[in-house]
């Protein structure tokens, strides 16, 4: 009997030893863990309880606020200009959490990151006052604008930066979507207008300007030159025959034609001019794929751009091991078709690195926070991020996309007394559609805004030219941002 009580005796004790570890694990080092776990609705109830800063444009205007709500939440986010920010913004929901700025600098907004540099003790004593941080912005809420207005109810992307530093100045995509109904406290109506944005098939909530990938088309063509000019400048004076279509390498009789079958050739100051095709398959080809890859990887290609948003895409060039045993899609690839593919950012970026002399800065739609004082306690500094070229060739290529908009495809990018450098593309999708691009910057002696346009999906291939389509958007954006005082 004694033994038998014994035993029961250890294994309770052992219950015992166990129960104590477990607790002591929850509460010291599994604490943190679990206090933060998204499903921990405590923690989510005290968020919303607490003030949270401002998120504002260059201009002033405010595009994200907390307002008393008189309900168990205490406070509800508010987004005054509701589709034209909220891919920037992002939402901040007690169902679906955060995105975009809401998410990247959450703990700006909602005051931890200044409570945890508190140097001095005394502030904390000041229970009555709240912490927490406004957001500036680098966009301008009138520049945003002038984007969404060109590009209408076409579905694309516009992307403005200042090559010089990086500051994004207009991040457009449409369509767009409402943050307001997924900040909204009425949980079920939340629910709702969740499952209708995700069945939508035109995506509304998808930023296509930095998180989706497409065809580049001849805007790519900018890279292939660059990497003529860096790495067999033997090739940017050869004349290359006028044709209307050219044999690929290795395939039986299989060609590669220009577009609506026109005849061009020339030197690299002519077919970029006017985007031959034929030429720039062969000066691929004339490359080699180590060349135009690690040229592609220069301008930031296969790498993540910088940009301080969620979940931002990179740009796609096979490496160069892809191309050994086909020839073709190295010359597709150097007209930027076949596996090359990328975000409007990334091409506005390559846009920013010719215009910049060769340096492409870092990307950022942060500017500066202040916390509730008043007091600005972080700022986003000009950092390069990629030397994509030479000061000295990146100022050819400049000359080269002036040739452009003077008097090739990119004419109606033109702007009075002021000199734009660019370059048009037209991706072909297969779906007798075609993605029409344009790229470009200006003043082109001295760059203060680069820009991509892309508007999807445009019927009829033949019709749908960059130049045509995506060059008006732009140049309505420059002459926005270059006539701002």
């Amino acid at each position: 009997m004694n033994r038998q009580i014994r035993g029961v005796g250890i294994v309770l004790m052992a219950l015992f030893v166990a129960l104590f570890l477990q607790l002591n694990y929850l509460q010291v080092v599994d604490a943190h863990k679990l206090a933060h776990d998204p499903r921990n609705t405590r923690l989510a109830l005290a968020t919303f309880a607490h003030a949270r800063g401002a998120i504002q444009t260059s201009d002033g205007v405010v595009v994200a606020q907390s307002v008393p709500s008189n309900d168990g939440f205490k406070y509800q986010r508010q987004y005054p200009q509701p589709d034209l920010f909220a891919q920037i913004t992002g939402y901040f929901s007690f169902t679906y959490g955060t995105e975009g700025v809401e998410q990247t600098y959450d703990s700006e907004l909602n005051g931890s990151a200044q409570r945890a540099r508190v140097v001095n003790p005394l502030n904390l004593l000041k229970s009555d006052r709240q912490q927490f941080g406004n957001v500036t912005l680098t966009l301008s809420s009138k520049l945003q604008q002038v984007a969404k207005d060109a590009l209408g109810n076409k579905k694309g992307a516009v992307v403005a930066l200042d090559p010089t530093n990086g500051n994004i100045l207009a991040l457009w995509s449409f369509p767009s979507y409402d943050p307001n109904l997924l900040a909204s406290h009425a949980t079920k109506d939340v629910a709702v207008s969740w499952s209708r944005y995700q069945a939508d098939p035109s995506h509304p909530m998808l930023p296509r300007a930095y998180r989706e990938r497409f065809f580049p088309g001849s805007t790519f063509k900018v890279v292939t030159s660059a990497a003529a000019l860096e790495k067999a400048p033997d090739l940017t004076t050869k004349v290359y025959p006028s044709e209307t279509s050219i044999e690929l390498p290795q395939t039986n009789h299989q060609r590669l034609s220009n577009f609506g079958g026109e005849r061009c050739g020339g030197s690299l100051n002519d077919i970029l001019r006017i985007s031959c095709n034929t030429a720039f398959a062969q000066m691929g080809l004339d490359l080699g794929a180590d060349k135009l890859a690690s040229q592609a990887m220069a301008f930031g290609f296969d790498h993540r751009p910088p940009l301080d948003l969620p979940a931002v895409a990179q740009g796609k060039f096979p490496d160069a091991s892809a191309f050994a045993h086909d020839l073709p899609a190295l010359a597709k690839s150097a007209i930027g078709q076949q596996d090359v593919a990328a975000t409007p950012l990334q091409m506005a970026l390559v846009a920013a690195g010719v215009a910049n002399g060769g340096v492409v800065m870092k990307p950022h739609v942060m500017a500066e926070v202040r916390d509730s004082e008043g007091t600005v306690v972080r700022q986003m500094g000009a950092e390069p991020w990629m030397r994509a070229m030479s000061a000295e060739n990146a100022a050819r290529l400049r000359d080269l996309m002036i040739g452009v908009v003077r008097a090739g495809t990119g004419t109606a990018a033109r702007l009075p007394g002021i000199d734009v450098a660019g370059k048009t593309g037209t991706a072909q999708t297969g779906r007798n559609t075609a993605h029409a691009w344009f790229i470009a910057f200006a003043p082109a002696a001295a760059p203060k805004i680069a820009i991509a346009v892309i508007v999807e999906d445009q019927p009829g291939v033949g019709d749908a030219t960059g130049g045509k389509i995506a060059a008006p958007i732009a140049k309505a954006v420059m002459q926005a941002a270059l006539a701002a005082p």
